[in-house]
């Protein structure tokens, strides 16, 4: 019974996943984002695309499709999953991060899936997703470099995942909380494929730096 719960979360997931944020904002603009930029359907392409206010739109957009799959998914199951239901909102949380990234109506080309991790930590652990948002905040504001701040944010989730996980936090037996932390390995591992072209350019010191304010943007372009 609880692979098919497994299942049914990791779809309920991939369909809010399908709603691409990035992707209407482009079409508004009457242009396809993954056309233009980097190409990403994501919070940071539609920044520096279309500016502040429709970055912050996709970024709103990306959170809350994930942290309200998630709580649909606390609604659905609380009553039946018993202990093991953090492990069914890690699971919707993957499935919302895997429709983002790869929607098929979009010939599997979305975005990265960084802002839906936040909506689905806000979801499952409050405490991880503003401790690693805020980690990410201080990795952009000191460098500038959107792509690093997401990787060592998400680096940190996995960790504190893992901690908490041992610690007892999410209440599940061994079995389940090591099934817990190899969902969020997978997550991880991921998001640092998605970003290997990121990698490679922070690497050569040829990664383009994110700035929020008016005159910085103006002054990266």
């Amino acid at each position: 019974m609880m692979i098919g719960y497994r299942l049914l979360c990791l779809l309920i997931g991939y369909v809010f996943g399908l709603f691409q944020t990035s992707f209407i904002i482009g079409k508004l603009h009457h242009m396809d984002i993954r056309n233009v930029g980097s190409g990403n359907a994501g919070t940071t392409n539609t920044l520096r695309t279309f500016g502040l206010k429709a970055g912050l739109a996709a970024l709103a957009g990306d959170v809350l499709k994930c942290l309200l799959a998630v709580t649909a998914v606390k609604l659905l199951f609380s009553s039946r999953a018993g202990d093991l239901l953090p492990l069914l909102e890690m699971y919707t949380g993957a499935g919302c991060i895997l429709g983002h990234n790869y929607p098929f109506y979009m010939n599997f080309r979305g975005g990265k899936g960084i802002a839906s991790t936040l909506g689905m930590f806000l979801a499952v652990d409050w405490r991880i997703g503003l401790s690693c948002f805020a980690l990410f905040l201080v990795i952009l504001f000191t460098t500038h470099y959107v792509s690093l701040g997401s990787i060592c944010a998400y680096i940190a989730a996995f960790l504190l995942v893992t901690v908490f996980g041992a610690a007892g936090y999410y209440g599940m037996d061994l079995r389940h909380t090591v099934e817990m932390d190899g969902i969020m390995a997978l997550l991880a591992c991921l998001t640092i494929w998605k970003h290997r072209g990121n990698i490679q350019r922070l690497l050569n010191g040829t990664e383009r730096k994110t700035y929020l304010g008016s005159r910085h943007r103006q002054e990266e372009k």
